[in-house]
């Protein structure tokens, strides 16, 4: 079971993180630099991360921290897990599907995962045995909360599903994956040609865009897609999904079918499909 605590705490960092998050968005400007790997970093990624790290620090001094802006700190069987704003991008154009993702791992396994959209209103959250679910930010609010539940997948050729990011975005091998996967099944979000690299081409929307979510995996959890795979991603932008995908009945592993958060890869689907998308995955290696 989730801790409550560890609970009780996540929606507290995401209330915070929210009020954070909306008062650079609100600003006339949203400035940003351009990180090493080419993606834009403002200055409420850095705030929030900031802030996180020392409340958790001030409730749990022993527990190690993993921020995508600043990195590890501390060593522990406990690690919180934090992407301050994920869809920095969606964040600076304007639009509301980004979010602050919030995750708890214990010897290796996630035991709490939190994604908090206040632009959208919208959070959901999940542990192992708690169930996974989804309602409105803040945490005080008296709008009602829904529990997530997939049904069965069926076959692999029926599906539809989404990859992130675009072809121009990944590595050679990556694209391959992305190509077996759109040949083997029966739509792709976006759908667009994953055997071409063209960097000149218009940057697609992500999966999640105009869905009412944040995060592909999101789409999967609700039942919007069958699955849902993201390559070339840090542990912050995979741990806090699992729990509210799992915990809805869906499944997660890297492309090897291992539970991991450090290959930069993460394939969520709904129950009875994984297996069939990871054979199609490695049906050329």
């Amino acid at each position: 079971m989730t801790d409550p605590a560890d609970l009780a705490l996540a929606h507290r960092l995401a209330d915070r993180a929210d009020a954070i998050a909306r008062r650079h968005f609100s600003a006339a400007v949203v400035e940003s630099r351009t990180k090493s790997d080419g993606s834009p970093v403002t200055d409420a990624d850095r705030e929030i991360e900031i802030v996180l790290r020392s409340l958790i620090r001030q409730e749990h001094p022993d527990d190690a921290f993993l921020g995508e802006e600043f990195g590890a700190h501390g060593r522990g069987r406990r690690r919180w897990i934090i992407d301050a704003i994920d869809g920095t991008a969606s964040f600076l154009a304007g639009e509301p599907e980004w979010s602050t993702l919030i995750a708890v791992e214990e010897d290796g396994r996630v035991t709490l995962g939190m994604v908090s959209a206040p632009a959208l209103g919208r959070r959901w959250w999940a542990g192992p045995d708690s169930g996974s679910w989804t309602g409105p930010c803040p945490s005080n609010s008296a709008a009602p909360v829904n529990q997530l539940a997939l049904t069965e997948g069926g076959s692999a050729q029926d599906a539809v599903i989404g990859i992130w990011p675009p072809p121009s975005r990944l590595k050679q091998r990556e694209r391959r994956v992305a190509a077996r996967l759109a040949r083997g099944v029966s739509r792709v979000r976006p759908p667009l040609d994953w055997t071409a690299a063209d960097p000149a081409a218009p940057a697609p929307r992500k999966p999640s865009a105009g869905s009412g979510t944040c995060h592909g995996a999101l789409l999967v959890a609700t039942g919007q897609l069958d699955a849902f795979l993201l390559l070339g991603a840090g542990p912050w932008d995979i741990a806090p999904l699992i729990p509210v995908v799992q915990e809805a009945g869906g499944t997660f592993s890297d492309l090897t079918g291992q539970y991991r958060t450090d290959t930069g890869a993460a394939l969520f689907a709904r129950p009875g499909l994984h297996r069939q998308l990871l054979e199609i995955a490695a049906s050329g290696d």
